[in-house]
């Protein structure tokens, strides 16, 4: 309906280009609405009622830079609920934005279709010691050259305070002031179309953070009493009203795509986005999402607990269309072969080579069966479902910082289990992930942050102590001491990377270089074909996956997460070469240059050898063909 009205948006404020700026408003309980100019005479216009709740004007005197509230009832002053902008904090004024001001070089950019992509979670207060969007676009040549190809970008929405996660946002369409400027961010994702690399946003459509929301000023019915949401009071979707709130955050994530470029959304924690409607709330903004992106092809990631594989289903089979969702399951198994502990969500796990097996064949391992440590089902059927539907990883944001006192994977196990695991990771057929900094065995830590209020302080910091209680190695005396106080700012300050590590640990960072390259350019690795891996168990901490490539052009990946093992006798179908071939080393995670010790013959007369924390690649090669001579 608002395009109809000559809006980019349903609500906020829109320059014009004769001058002056359109503002629009849902405020269905005020009798009055008036735009109040942060100018030395608080210059207030008052809007028109257009019915439905809406109020609307174009004033004359406002222009891109004028600052402005909204005041309702001739009573307090609020932020624009779709301001652009908030220069001072999401307390501030609102500023009016002129997107088109931007020059954009990236029209021949086509976006990245899921397969064949590399995904790498980054928050931008942290990713630089500046903490800043300009600083960060500075590194994208690098990220490209690493072998990354799709930015998926922590939340932006602002927030209060001077650091947090992001998962806190209270004003959904204004990028936090805290980076840097909006067209500072359409900067960082030019420069990264520029060198090949896509940008997809973290969003949060399930609550708003609890300081600073003013939404239910304008309208109670943003929100609803129906459902019960871990984090807030969810969003109001499908109860009285719910027309304009679906309006609102559906044009939310088309607002990414087409003012910022952006090449698809990931969306947050979806089973707290709670809709009975006819058409759930996440198909709808798919589709917007696909209808902003045009001829650019849309990436669209969801995070789902319950591993609902409806969100990825086509709309003709009853599904939201997304394209991908976070592989829990995967990661839990490798948390548990990597640290050895299986206690809170981790207690279903074991880390057994059959679940590698299973999640690189079947993506989920739970997919109905009876989850202990929920005390009840888990998982929807996903078999036969694409490999790259499912994103894996060893490390994100959330688990990370679970570790208490947030450390990375490779801090909590052996150097070879590391890099063992780290192969898996990256030649699996899944889509696979990084967190910042995994790629160089980052040594600062990333733990829970937020600069709150002193009261919502304390009461996020029992709240986060309270949390980590499930884990019993957390809930000791010894290890509360060691937490530390997510409103600091040295805590903050301990999470921001030193990029001078690529070179310090030059050998981890040659490894993820490597085998990402290796994926790409290795037809077998890079074909991601459903039923195109098989595996099996060789021993109590170690498998072999085969890769069947065209032509018998395989390859086997052979991962040892324990002691050296010794195999004389060989009867496993999927370790016998293809016809007139051998195998030959293309790949060991024991090379010297990534930190190794070095590599014995893997097969030979005596039989199978697979050394200890480690994984090896082997390419079939036909004896004559002299390309292998």
């Amino acid at each position: 309906m608002y395009a109809t009205l000559g809006r980019r948006l349903p609500v906020g404020a829109e320059p014009l280009p004769e001058g002056g700026a359109n503002f629009r408003v849902w405020a269905p309980q005020a009798r009055i609405v008036e735009v109040v100019l942060d100018d030395p005479d608080d210059t207030a216009s008052e809007l028109k009622p257009e019915g439905g709740g809406y109020f609307s004007a174009t004033i004359a005197t406002a222009r891109p830079g004028s600052l402005y509230r909204y005041r309702l009832d001739r009573g307090d002053r609020y932020p624009d609920p779709a301001s652009r902008f908030q220069p001072e904090g999401p307390h501030g004024p609102s500023r009016v934005v002129d997107p088109s001001t931007f020059t954009w070089t990236d029209a021949r950019w086509r976006g990245r279709p899921l397969r064949g992509q590399v995904i790498y979670e980054m928050h931008i207060g942290t990713f630089t010691r500046e903490g800043t969007w300009a600083a960060a676009t500075r590194q994208l040549p690098e990220l490209a050259r690493a072998g990354l190809t799709v930015l998926e970008v922590m939340p932006v929405a602002e927030f209060p305070g001077r650091f947090g996660w992001g998962y806190d946002g209270v004003n959904l369409f204004a990028p936090t002031r805290l980076y840097g400027e909006p067209d500072d961010f359409r900067r960082f994702v030019d420069g990264a179309h520029a060198v090949g690399l896509a940008v997809i946003l973290d969003v949060v459509y399930n609550h708003l953070g609890p300081d600073g929301n003013y939404l239910p000023a304008f309208a109670p019915q943003y929100f609803t009493d129906r459902y019960q949401n871990e984090w807030g009071r969810p969003i109001n979707f499908d109860g009285e009203a719910s027309g304009p709130v679906r309006e609102l955050f559906v044009a939310n994530a088309g607002y990414w795509i087409d003012e910022f470029h952006l090449d698809g959304l990931r969306l947050d924690a979806t089973q707290q986005i709670f809709d009975a409607s006819p058409e759930h709330i996440l198909a709808a903004i798919g589709q917007r999402v696909r209808e902003a992106g045009g001829e650019r092809t849309t990436l669209l990631v969801a995070e789902n607990e319950p591993q609902d594989v409806r969100l990825v289903r086509p709309r003709d089979a009853g599904g939201y269309a997304l394209d991908a969702l976070w592989n829990d399951d995967y990661h839990h198994s490798a948390m548990v072969a990597l640290t050895g502990r299986r206690e809170g969500y981790y207690s279903d796990h074991a880390g057994t080579p059959q679940e590698f097996i299973s999640a690189v064949k079947h993506g989920f391992l739970f997919q109905g069966q009876r989850y202990a440590w929920q005390r009840q089902r888990r998982g929807t059927p996903a078999l036969g479902m694409p490999p790259e539907t499912f994103v894996t990883f060893l490390q994100n944001h959330d688990q990370v910082a679970n570790s208490g006192r947030g450390l990375r994977c490779h801090a909590q196990s052996s150097p070879g289990r590391f890099r063992a695991l780290t192969a898996l990771l990256l030649l699996g057929p899944g889509t696979p992930m990084l967190f910042q900094g995994q790629e160089f065995a980052a040594s600062a830590p990333f733990v829970y942050f937020a600069d709150h209020s002193a009261s919502l302080a304390t009461a996020v910091r029992e709240g986060r102590a309270k949390f980590l209680q499930q884990f019993p190695s957390t809930a000791t005396p010894e290890m509360a001491a060691c937490l530390l106080d997510p409103a600091a700012p040295d805590t903050f300050a301990r999470c921001k990377l030193d990029l001078g590590e690529r070179e310090r640990h030059a050998e981890t960072y040659a490894l993820h270089r490597d085998l990402l390259a290796l994926r790409r350019t290795d037809a077998a690795f890079a074909a991601q074909r459903a039923g195109a891996v098989d595996g099996a168990v060789l021993g109590a901490e170690a498998f072999v996956l085969r890769f069947f490539g065209d032509g018998g052009d395989d390859r086997l990946l052979l991962v040892n997460l324990g002691v050296d093992l010794a195999l004389p006798h060989a009867p496993e179908p999927l370790l016998a070469p293809p016809p007139a071939a051998r195998w030959r080393v293309r790949l060991s995670t024991e090379d010297p240059r990534y930190g190794g010790c070095g590599t014995p013959p893997i097969e030979g007369d005596m039989g199978w050898f697979l050394p200890g924390h480690a994984a090896v690649v082997l390419a079939a090669h036909r004896q004559d063909d002299a390309r292998h001579r």
